[in-house]
């Protein structure tokens, strides 16, 4: 249980270092917000014209009586727009580190270097291009493990009291390993830390994750708190990657002088291969 706690503060102490470090909070924000506009805009345009997509996808019922017609069709678009929701909820964060990725990765660095003791970040020495592409291909892999999930708790959903009670906090808890595997990836990527690698650190420290990821999880069910929240949760996750590959973190590290210095030296190799999880 102690690693429960020590996730939640990780989400609190990524919080307080953009609160301290304002041009990179603001920086951070532009992602979120171009990713929640575009989310609007498909959940309204769902919305609109969700029920006659569902009408055309259903030409077998036009011949139906009323009320059966209706009912079937509504219970149909209502399915799928809270499937959509799910779906938007689960994707947000993999969507908005894809826009935001030169954001994400400066900010991640910044981090590195100022709880780190001698001031370096790791660095990949990818070309930003290749970073891309493995970040779009790792959350395209996460999506989907994340999207079968959510089928299954859906269906499960259905099974009297338990669907009613137990399924909705195992989806936030499930929603937020994901979370926090995607949010995690931006410092373990320049670490040169595979998906299937990065999968097995955070199974071998389950409370970890849950503690930081699952009310991060609850409160990026609301879009406005998901992008104001995004910038603390790249830092924090930052922080947890360190303790997860057993990194020093120096907590007297303010972020000024010493990563002014540690940005006009060379950043240190990337590991081959994450210490194991304590």
């Amino acid at each position: 249980m102690r690693d429960l706690g020590a996730g939640f503060r990780y989400l609190l102490k990524g919080q307080r270092w953009v609160a301290r470090h304002g041009r990179q909070y603001g920086f951070g924000l532009l992602p979120g917000l171009i990713t929640l506009v575009l989310y609007a805009a498909a959940l309204v345009a769902l919305a609109l014209w969700g029920e006659d997509a569902v009408g055309w996808a259903t030409p077998f019922a036009d011949d139906w009586t009323s009320p059966w017609r209706g009912l079937f069709r509504g219970f149909l678009t209502a399915v799928l727009f809270a499937l959509s929701l799910l779906l938007a909820v689960v994707t947000f964060t993999a969507v908005t580190l894809l826009i935001g990725q030169p954001f994400y990765e400066n900010l991640s660095e910044k981090v590195d270097r100022d709880v780190s003791p001698d001031g370096h970040a790791p660095d990949s020495g990818l070309p930003l291009w290749r970073e891309l592409w493995i970040s779009a291909r790792d959350s395209l892999r996460i999506v989907v493990r994340a999207a079968l999930w959510g089928v299954l708790l859906f269906g499960c959903g259905f099974i009297p009291v338990v669907g009613q009670t137990a399924v909705p906090v195992i989806g936030f808890f499930v929603t937020g390993f994901f979370l926090t595997e995607e949010l995690t990836a931006v410092a373990l990527q320049r670490r040169s830390v595979e998906l299937r690698t990065r999968l097995t650190l955070l199974r071998s420290r389950k409370t970890l994750v849950w503690g930081f990821g699952t009310p991060l999880a609850v409160a990026f069910l609301v879009p406005f708190v998901a992008v104001f929240l995004m910038p603390g949760a790249v830092a924090g996750a930052t922080l947890m990657a360190r303790d997860l590959l057993g990194e020093e973190i120096d907590e007297g590290g303010d972020g000024g002088e010493k990563g002014d210095r540690a940005a006009t030296t060379s950043p240190q190799p990337p590991s081959g291969s994450p210490a194991p999880g304590r």
